[in-house]
């Protein structure tokens, strides 16, 4: 039997932690959701990816009320993909932050996107309705920028491709606090759908050259301790390299995409099957890598068309 596409059979809640990471910085976590971090200054609020739809980022807003009525006046987008950006709205930004590589990815496929995920993701797009449309930014940078929530210093980095074209962290240097985006997971599956293989290894040795005291993933749980994130950006690292190394192998020996597949989900099951989203993300994964093995070095775009055609080819029962 075919396995249920994408994430459409995850219809189970999951349980929400809102864990103080520093003075100034926590992180809003969902056992392998989509992560949120959160930076208080002294006078304004910093929210790091958003969540699916205004309606999910109300679950935010409350665990920010928790702790502070200060007013929420900047969100950060760390890449986009819908499931991160879309519920900005809700926050009554003054200003929405992402890189120019960003900026570009809305232009060329955000629309696209946006159809691509709802159809993943039915459960994170809780009342989907109330989402006004794509998310664009009002600040645009390029290497890097900072903010200074009042005495708090808040470093705003494209640090470099990976996970997409546009991965921009955030870094609080006074707290050693770093906000990764999906450039690191933690006991969840990266997705590479729009990744760029040779270079994320590159990019994650700029957040290990940091030396982060504590570190807000993706997906999983918020990691204390050096030793911790170590283990984060590790775990990340080693997941890349085992895909990309199998893939690149079949590639050069000639097979085709579903043979590639195949070898590779072989492969990397024993070791990182029991991670979140590993069943959701494998496809989309070695088409990616099969691609880029190939030499092409821009992503295609993901269409919901693209996304069920590709799923049935590689996910037929044999």
């Amino acid at each position: 039997m075919a396995k249920a596409f994408a994430s459409q059979a995850d219809l189970a809640d999951k349980k929400i932690t809102f864990s103080r990471m520093s003075d100034h910085a926590y992180a809003f976590t969902a056992e392998g959701d989509p992560n949120t971090g959160i930076v208080i200054g002294d006078d304004a609020v910093m929210v790091i990816d958003t969540q699916a739809t205004p309606v999910m980022a109300q679950q935010v807003i409350e665990r920010v009320r928790s702790v502070t009525d200060k007013p929420i006046r900047y969100v950060v987008l760390t890449h986009y993909h819908a499931v991160r950006v879309l519920g900005a709205s809700a926050y009554e930004p003054q200003h929405i932050i992402c890189s120019e590589a960003t900026r570009e990815m809305i232009v060329e496929r955000g629309a696209q996107d946006y159809k691509s995920e709802v159809q993943r993701f039915p459960r994170l797009f809780q009342a989907v309705e109330s989402v006004p449309g794509l998310t664009w930014p009002t600040i645009v940078f390029n290497d890097r920028t900072s903010l200074w929530l009042g005495k708090l210093q808040v470093d705003i980095i494209h640090a470099g491709r990976g996970h997409t074209k546009g991965d921009t962290i955030v870094w609080l240097p006074q707290d050693r606090v770093l906000f990764s985006g999906d450039l690191v997971e933690y006991g969840a599956a990266p997705y590479c759908g729009d990744a760029h293989f040779k270079d994320w290894p590159q990019t994650l040795q700029k957040l290990r050259d940091l030396r982060a005291d504590a570190l807000v993933p993706g997906r999983g749980d918020a990691l204390m301790g050096e030793a911790a994130v170590e283990e984060g950006l590790a775990g990340t690292q080693a997941f890349l390299t085992d895909l990309y190394r199998v893939v690149s192998d079949r590639v050069a020996a000639g097979d085709d995409l579903r043979a590639v597949y195949e070898k590779t989900y072989a492969a990397l099951q024993p070791r990182y099957g029991n991670w979140v989203i590993f069943e959701h993300c494998m496809p989309f994964n070695v088409s990616r890598a099969f691609d880029e093995a190939k030499g092409l070095d821009h992503p295609r775009i993901w269409t919901a068309e693209r996304d069920i055609e590709m799923w049935q080819s590689l996910e037929r029962a044999a």
